[in-house]
């Protein structure tokens, strides 16, 4: 009877094992499409707002990362359907929870420094030496790279996709520091190769490696 229930309890354990090893798998090769085209959508319109940036009015024209959301959002809508259904488990639970939390720190973030770029509100820091040191400058870009480099890589961890792990990393330290070297209008550009390096490398890569 201790032997059956041992089988049984091993059983259980495997199941759950097969379980989340096929969640990972599926939600890797799910994965290839949206990467691309968020991938994409980022890198074109970080180009646009560039140029716009440079030519027709100067950073007003970051309001269309607004804009950019809502076509992602919309094309996510129709990739979905061509997605492998994935039952909710940790897996998937956890990886959603993961770029949620991404989404609210960097919309939160967001919408403090366009209150401050209005006007509305005043952000001052403190120099070493206790004296107020007037404005704070923070470089959205190097939060925004650093911030999408951890998610990418956790995620990698999650599903086990070196890939991932590897882009996410190397995206995220090197939009970082390569962004602090940079004016605002020339960050794009370092947005654009973390978006390339971050998303589309890895969604190209999962699909081959699907295909295969």
């Amino acid at each position: 009877m201790k032997e059956k229930e041992n089988l049984t309890a091993e059983r259980s354990l495997e199941i759950i094992r097969e379980s989340i090893e096929s969640s990972q798998r599926t939600i890797t090769k799910n994965s290839a499409y949206s990467l691309v085209w968020w991938g994409i959508c980022v890198i074109a319109f970080a180009l646009l707002i560039s140029y716009l940036w440079n030519n027709h009015g100067g950073p007003v024209w970051n309001v269309m990362w607004a804009a950019m959301w809502v076509i992602g959002y919309l094309g996510e809508r129709v990739i979905d359907k061509r997605k492998e259904p994935v039952p909710e488990n940790f897996v998937s639970k956890t990886i959603g929870q993961v770029w949620a939390t991404f989404s609210i720190f960097i919309g939160a973030i967001g919408v403090i420094f366009g209150v401050i770029s209005c006007g509305l509100l005043t952000l001052t820091c403190y120099a070493s030496d206790s004296n107020l040191s007037g404005n704070l400058y923070i470089n959205l870009t190097s939060i925004i790279s650093l911030c999408f480099g951890i998610a990418s890589t956790i995620t990698g961890f999650i599903t086990k996709n070196r890939i991932v792990q590897v882009c996410g990393f190397i995206a995220g330290l090197g939009g970082f520091f390569c962004a602090l070297k940079f004016p605002w209008a020339e960050q794009l550009y370092v947005m654009a190769v973390v978006a390339l390096i971050g998303l589309v490398i890895p969604g190209i890569v999962i699909y081959v490696q699907d295909k295969k």
